[in-house]
């Protein structure tokens, strides 16, 4: 508490000596942070969205329209809010949770962590393999290649891309958002001429008339939409920043006023391209392409008539899903090396940095190989595993923290909050229900 009151102290003064900009005036840093946030929403996770938006009729898609923007930008709200207060927000969410709840909780944060990074990494091994497996069969013609080597050669030509030249890959990659962000505008316009009225007929509604029939509904769905628009990794660095330039009494505010713009361009973006992608097929297809396992670009490129389409849609999802298989890769390997050096210094063994790559590597070759040759079914991961462990972390942790954290007591009592823990709750449980 004397760490918040010295901030706020520092923090008059500076606006009394005019070191800080105005908070209400929007500023260039705020554009660039309102771009980057978009940037890092969107990502491979929404070309599975349109898939689960229509399988389940006009309701589902009407669901996920009214839901997304309330759950993305609450969620992501309650987040920063909880960085707000930290002393040690500058080491992440790790170093927060360490703050507020010690040692022990960190180290177990870490793992709920890493699980739900890996899981995306599992995932996108096997939407990789199977985007490259219908690209050769179904615009190139050729017999499909044995899975077992495909998913080989993948893995292992991802994983020497990044240990041959890491900070470029990086870099490379993040050249690639706003180029696959222009790539879903133009594909979801290129569609328009498709459109048809079978996802808007009463037959393709789902059967769920009742009452517990459409909450059951809105159970399921809340998954995929807190899997698509999860990017709580670069919630730290940018509440760090606007913390860092225009004081801790202006950071709330602030923060929520960049995070408002990133968002509604977000929603607007990406349920264009969902609403488009489902109206140009039917709720058939749509069963189908769950059922193939498929990306919704995938699907798109071998079942429309359309040879733009066909060529251009898995180039996108295959640099889009690699894209984000290096990211999530990056971030998984940096906890395990973390996790690994911590647990030797416990035992008393100083393990060098040789072996603990050794060791990394090893897991990641035969874990995601064995999980992309399974195929697995990814929209049952993403409900099973990856949505409820975001959940976990995006919802629950920031609502318990608020609730529990004294540093944190002036967020308590929102509206916001209520259905922040609500969504969070639901989402974990849908875990459960996705067993039965």
């Amino acid at each position: 508490m004397y760490g918040n009151t010295a901030r706020q102290l520092e923090y008059q003064e500076q606006v009394e000596e005019k070191k800080l900009p105005d908070p209400k005036k929007w500023h260039k840093q705020d554009t660039t942070w309102a771009l980057s946030l978009f940037g890092t929403a969107i990502g491979a996770g929404v070309l599975f969205l349109p898939i689960n938006a229509g399988s389940g009729g006009l309701f589902s898609l009407l669901l996920i329209t009214v839901l997304a923007f309330p759950v993305m930008y609450y969620s992501h709200r309650a987040l920063a809010k909880m960085i707000y207060g930290s002393n040690s927000a500058e080491e992440g969410i790790t170093g927060t949770i360490r703050e507020y709840f010690g040692n022990g909780a960190s180290k177990v944060f870490n793992l709920v962590f890493f699980i739900s990074i890996y899981t995306i990494v599992l995932m996108y091994s096997v939407a990789l393999t199977n985007t490259a497996s219908s690209f050769i069969v179904h615009q190139l013609h050729l017999p499909e290649p044995p899975r077992a080597i495909l998913s080989l050669v993948l893995v292992l030509g991802l994983i020497a891309i990044l240990n041959f030249g890491q900070d470029i890959t990086v870099k490379v990659m993040s050249m690639l958002v706003y180029p696959f962000i222009i790539s879903l505008l133009f594909i979801a316009i290129s569609l328009i001429p498709k459109w048809n009225t079978s996802m808007l007929s009463f037959s393709s509604v789902s059967t769920a008339t009742t009452g517990a029939g459409y909450f059951n509904m809105v159970w399921l769905i809340l998954p995929i939409i807190v899997f698509s628009f999860n990017h709580s990794p670069i919630i730290s660095s940018f509440v760090m920043k606007q913390r860092e330039t225009y004081g801790l009494a202006a950071v709330d505010a602030k923060c929520a006023q960049i995070q408002k713009v990133c968002y509604i361009m977000t929603f607007a973006v990406v349920m264009f391209f969902v609403w488009s992608s489902v109206l140009s097929l039917t709720p058939n297809d749509l069963m189908m392409a769950k059922e193939q396992n498929l990306t919704i670009l995938s699907y798109l490129a071998n079942e429309l008539n359309s040879p733009l389409i066909a060529i251009a849609a898995p180039i996108i999802a295959f640099v889009a899903i690699t894209k984000s298989f290096l990211g999530h890769y990056v971030g998984a390997y940096e906890v395990m090396r973390d996790m690994i050096i911590e647990t030797g210094k416990a035992r008393g063994k100083n393990i060098q940095e040789k072996t603990v790559k050794m060791i990394i590597l090893t897991f990641v070759v035969l874990t995601c190989w064995y999980v992309a040759y399974a195929n697995p079914s990814i929209l049952g991961l993403i409900d099973s595993l990856s949505g409820p462990l975001v959940a976990a972390i995006l919802c629950v942790l920031p609502m318990y923290a608020i609730r529990k954290v004294p540093a944190l007591a002036k967020y308590r009592g929102k509206f916001s909050n209520v259905f922040v823990i609500i969504v969070g709750v639901l989402t974990v449980l849908a875990s459960v229900k996705s067993l039965f």
